[in-house]
């Protein structure tokens, strides 16, 4: 069995391990909130108690933190047990910039860098459905084979040096469309009970058109049954935002919806709903 190391065990990292571990895999966690990683020792992982210490020995080493800096540090702390022949699976949103980064802190280090973040949140990753959008060398793809597997539905390779950073490049793509549609869909419905309407009568018309989508029906009953559960946080949301615009900044392409996005998402954490789905972008059509 290959050994993995998953350093971040929130919202998508916990899920992921789990899978890891049900497909036979020996799987060492850990996070900076320790009881997050604790509860999976109940599915047989081996809790570590430093980045350092779930390192060692491990085959992949995947990182799946909130953002680049969360991810370099864990990195430099785990410096002491990584090694030449490992396999660093980058599965984290960081961005372009971030991306690069990270790559020279391999680098220097010696394992083999994976750009891979996914596409999908919560449901995904507990389901073991999530996109992975890859940029690595063919030996790594073959350690990599078994646990991408019990990770995703499929695995897109984009290209042979993880350095080029092409996942992340493709993620800031993905990941502004799926931000940007629920802002669109939250505001539709926000405009609809704004003109005195019932807001699920904007669901009715959509249903069965061909503006309909699984995401549409997910989002819209989110924000009409009030369940704001995190699958994809108001913060994280937010955050990825910024990387989206800098990343669009950089190639010269003007992105005015999600910049618009941005700040609806800014005024609905200055509300309080940071913590909560991003489809609570609803709340920021209100005062």
């Amino acid at each position: 069995m290959a050994g993995v190391a998953v350093l971040g065990t929130g919202i998508m990292g916990a899920p992921m391990a789990r899978n890891l571990l049900t497909a036979g895999l020996r799987v060492t966690v850990w996070n900076r909130t320790k009881d997050k990683a604790r509860a999976l020792e109940a599915d047989g992982a081996v809790v570590a108690g430093s980045p350092a210490e779930a390192v060692e020995g491990a085959d992949v080493v995947i990182t799946m933190l909130s953002d680049a800096e969360a991810v370099h540090a864990a990195m430099t702390s785990a410096a002491p047990g990584l090694r030449e022949g490992q396999v660093w699976a980058q599965m984290s949103t960081v961005g372009v910039a971030g991306a690069e980064r990270l790559a020279a802190l391999a680098d220097e280090h010696g394992p083999t860098f994976v750009d891979a973040p996914v596409q999908g949140t919560k449901q995904p990753a507990e389901q073991g459905t999530l996109i992975i959008l890859a940029a690595g060398p063919q030996q790594a793809r073959d350690t990599l084979a078994p646990v991408f597997g019990a990770l995703g539905q499929r695995t897109l390779w984009l290209d042979e040096d993880g350095a080029s950073g092409a996942g992340s490049r493709l993620k800031m793509a993905t990941v502004s469309y799926g931000i940007s549609l629920t802002a669109v869909v939250a505001e539709s419905l926000a405009l609809a009970r704004g003109l005195g309407l019932d807001p699920d009568l904007v669901r009715q018309v959509i249903t069965g058109g061909p503006m309909d989508s699984a995401y549409f029906q997910l989002k819209s009953r989110a924000i009409l049954e009030g369940d704001f559960a995190p699958s994809f946080t108001v913060h994280n949301a937010e955050k990825d935002t910024g990387l989206i615009v800098r990343a669009g900044q950089s190639a010269e392409v003007q992105l005015d919806v999600v910049a618009a996005t941005r700040e609806r998402l800014r005024r609905a954490e200055s509300q309080g709903h940071g913590d909560e789905d991003m489809s609570a972008t609803w709340f920021a059509s209100f005062d």
